[in-house]
């Protein structure tokens, strides 16, 4: 008898611990905490959502609701933060691809075109 009481409390301790984390787990930002690798899928959002800002800054400014120093700085604003997106974008792009593949990819380009050349030029 005295071990199913025991049991019952680890039970019933486990149980109050799970409950109050999912109480308050909303409090608490966790994506900051776990870094999983979705930063190009957190970019492209980012900058979709400021790109729909700035068409709606434009939008709002034709429809005289917003002073043109008001779109002026709006505009600037949003357009560095974007330019700033795209930026890590390209970066990000740059680190992943393979200079080798590159380097090999150009060649076969560059051979292509001057096969093509010599086409077009028997076919005058």
């Amino acid at each position: 008898m005295h071990d199913i009481s025991i049991i019952s409390m680890i039970f019933t301790a486990s149980l109050a611990v799970v409950c109050l984390f999912l109480i308050l787990s909303p409090l608490f930002k966790w994506d900051s905490y776990l870094h999983v690798s979705t930063n190009g899928q957190d970019l492209a959002t980012t900058k979709e959502a400021l790109l729909t800002t700035l068409n709606e800054i434009e939008f709002e400014y034709k429809m005289d609701k917003i002073s043109h120093a008001d779109y002026k700085n709006l505009m600037k604003q949003y357009e560095t933060e974007v330019a700033n997106i795209m930026k890590e974008e390209e970066q990000m792009v740059e680190a992943s691809v393979d200079k080798d593949l590159m380097a090999e990819v150009e060649k076969e380009i560059e051979a292509q075109m001057k096969i093509y050349k010599n086409k077009k030029g028997e076919g005058k």
